[in-house]
């Protein structure tokens, strides 16, 4: 290894690790000069922060939630089509089959994202009251809060024979 050839190099090796780490924060190009006027002028809050780095949080879970439940459509047509072919034909022996199947359905997991959803979009989207309800704005006319999914949800979308 070769010995550091400055005086300064040979003091920031010598000096302890702490005080490397505080002089590697520094920027020399700044120290005395003023703050530009956008710096000046840009609100420093942590909402700012967060909001500016990344997919919004509220984003990111509509997404997970989205994806879960293609997957478990997908999963459970899959199921629908293997029941309907294992019953051959017998409409009433699939319909009881098939309600005790989606009775044993879990969505434990997307719930709990459903759950964070509608407790945290408002927030997060920043969502106005209307003083009246006492509820949120609705956006488009719908609400923003997402049913959980259980066997009456499997059964809508997969209903049995009557």
């Amino acid at each position: 290894m070769t010995e550091p050839q400055t005086q300064g190099a040979r003091e920031e090796l010598e000096s302890p690790l702490e005080n490397r780490l505080a002089r590697s924060f520094e920027d020399d190009a700044t120290i005395g000069k003023p703050l530009s006027r956008r710096a000046r002028q840009t609100r420093r809050t942590v909402e700012a922060y967060l909001n500016a780095g990344g997919i919004p949080r509220y984003m990111e879970r509509l997404r997970e939630i989205d994806a879960a439940i293609a997957m478990h459509t997908r999963r459970i047509e899959r199921a629908y089509r293997r029941l309907q072919e294992a019953c051959s034909g017998d409409a009433r022996l699939f319909a009881r089959r098939w309600r005790e199947q989606a009775e044993r359905w879990r969505f434990g997991s997307i719930n709990e994202l459903i759950r964070q959803h509608n407790e945290w979009y408002p927030v997060e989207t920043r969502l106005p009251m209307d003083p009246r309800t006492g509820d949120y704005i609705r956006r488009s006319g719908r609400s923003f809060r997402r049913p959980e999914l259980g066997p009456e949800w499997v059964l809508e979308r997969f209903p049995p024979p009557q």
